[in-house]
């Protein structure tokens, strides 16, 4: 069989052409015989406009079925898709374009003089337009081409798409995956998580991030699901859909809106069979709500841009909340300390995974690729984690959010915990801030809940209700009390935005 990916996909199409593949808010109903014409088309028009294997399209569209047509048939040319986010600004789109050098931008109409004006400067060829509705000149130009198309060999190591990391330190860097990694995740994914022919996908995720193109939808492609094709999150359409849907993806954020709903409970979910959460933690509190109001456990995953999924709580067995589960099939983790031996059971050390959905490297980057490699070909994920005695595994964040006072480690999330169980507390956020005595001292940025509990919280009640729970170096010498914290597209509090906001003027 022909390695390319959407030949793996398309071996799980419905034998009925005619069989729903995205079902649109306004009631509309793309087949899955709609998607194959489509995206024949725009196959057809990508190779007529001189593009080859190997060659880029990128695309900064809002998500539509023509954007996801968009990315299948990028697969179907055998060109590498490279997904952006709508919101990235001038500078962020004058970096990816020039570094990734596309043959064809495909951007919304209102920021298309500013395409042009990037495009020239960095060398791509073509510029289309889609719009919010899934209408454009890149429509108008496929629409002359055949329903068929003959989906261009690749092997398992061509690139299949680039995804820029968030780049929350120093230059984004392109994220190259292969046809093989992304099948080798969507194989595993759809097994591991028992897919069934009469799920339905509630689809609320944005589609230019690993979570809402590869895991949501090839998940549910690779089983000739429907899916709800909603252009975002909306709790209260959520609350419509749940009842005609059997599996939802998502971030915490969805299910911590959902359970401020008092109408939301076991009868909304009555035909679900999974809920799976990821992009980032999801809190002990949220997870044991949900699972009283709705008798429904959590799956919780991780993983990252670099391949996909590595870790999911087991679809059969125990969903352990404030946990990622066990890797997945096909995928080896160690956790290792500073001198890359195993650490014992408990202890905290680097995570490192191998397998065949770990991506290919760096674009353009080969010695950060191999700085980020061992010898011995594991990936330094750069997360901090830990296993039990039963081996399931807890992520304690990040190493570059890893505080460290007086010379001692300090890791956030044990400080988090401990603040988020506190009455009033919403959520909070540890990181460290420059100190002329200690290096850095660790700062609490802590959510107050909207009620009374919330506005009694002072700073120095809250260093003192975890004083006593804590070795004193661990203690936040500062906290701040805000409304929000920041977040990008998928949910991730962004601690380098905090980091910038409060080091210039420190609490003395």
């Amino acid at each position: 069989m022909n390695p390319n990916l959407y030949t793996e996909l398309a071996t799980g199409f419905p034998g009925d052409p005619a069989a729903p593949c995205m079902i649109l808010p306004d009631g509309r109903v793309w087949t899955y015989n709609d998607v194959e014409r489509a995206s024949a088309r725009m196959a057809g028009m990508i190779v007529a406009l001189g593009l080859k294997p190997g060659d880029r399209v990128a695309a900064q569209v809002e998500k539509t079925p023509e954007a996801l047509v968009l990315y299948l048939a990028s697969l179907r040319a055998g060109t590498v898709f490279l997904p952006l986010n709508p919101a990235y600004q001038r500078h962020e789109l004058e970096h990816f374009l020039k570094d990734a050098t596309p043959g064809l931008f495909v951007c919304r109409p209102q920021v298309r003089v500013l395409a042009d004006e990037l495009a020239v400067l960095a060398g791509v060829a073509h510029v289309l337009e889609l719009d919010d509705a899934g209408r454009g000149s890149l429509i108008d130009a496929a629409a002359p081409y055949a329903d068929e198309f003959a989906t261009v060999p690749r092997e398992k190591n061509d690139l299949a798409a680039i995804l820029y990391t968030s780049g929350t330190t120093g230059r984004s860097k392109g994220a190259m995956l292969s046809h093989g990694n992304l099948a080798h995740n969507a194989r595993t994914l759809h097994e591991y998580w028992r897919f069934q022919p009469a799920d339905v996908l509630l689809h609320m995720l944005p589609t230019f991030h690993v979570h809402g193109l590869f895991v949501a939808c090839h998940t549910a492609l690779l089983n000739g699901s429907a899916m709800f094709f909603e252009p975002k999150f909306d709790a209260a359409r959520a609350m419509k859909l749940l009842p005609e849907s059997t599996v939802m993806m998502g971030v915490p954020t969805y299910y911590v809106r959902l359970l401020l709903d008092p109408a939301f409970g076991r009868e909304t979910c009555c035909t679900m069979r999974l809920f799976i959460s990821g992009s980032a933690p999801l809190l002990k509190e949220t997870f044991d709500e949900f699972k009283a109001r709705t008798g429904h456990t959590i799956l919780e995953r991780y993983g990252m841009t670099e391949g996909g999924m590595f870790t999911s709580n087991p679809y059969d067995g125990e969903r352990r909340g404030g946990t990622v589960g066990f890797p997945l099939p096909g995928t080896t983790i160690r956790i290792v300390g500073a001198g890359g031996t195993a650490v014992k059971t408990g202890a905290i050390g680097a995570i490192q995974v191998k397998g065949e959905n770990v991506f290919l490297g760096y674009w353009g980057m080969p010695e950060k690729t191999l700085e980020e490699f061992t010898a011995d070909g594991f990936f330094k994920t750069g997360d901090m984690g830990s296993w039990d005695a039963e081996f399931y595994i807890t992520i304690s964040g990040r190493s570059k959010d890893l505080v460290i006072t007086g010379g001692l480690n300090v890791y956030p999330k044990e400080i988090e915990e401990l603040i988020d169980a506190l009455p009033g507390v919403a959520e909070s956020a540890v990181i460290g801030l420059p100190h002329p005595d200690f290096g850095e001292a660790v700062t609490a940025v802590v959510v107050r809940q909207k009620n009374a509990a919330g506005k009694a919280l002072t700073e120095a009640g809250i260093i003192a209700a975890v004083k006593d729970q804590l070795a004193n170096f661990k203690v936040p010498k500062w906290v701040y009390l805000v409304d929000d914290l920041p977040r990008n597209a998928m949910g991730k509090v962004q601690k380098n935005l905090l980091r910038q906001e409060y080091s210039p003027m420190p609490k003395r």
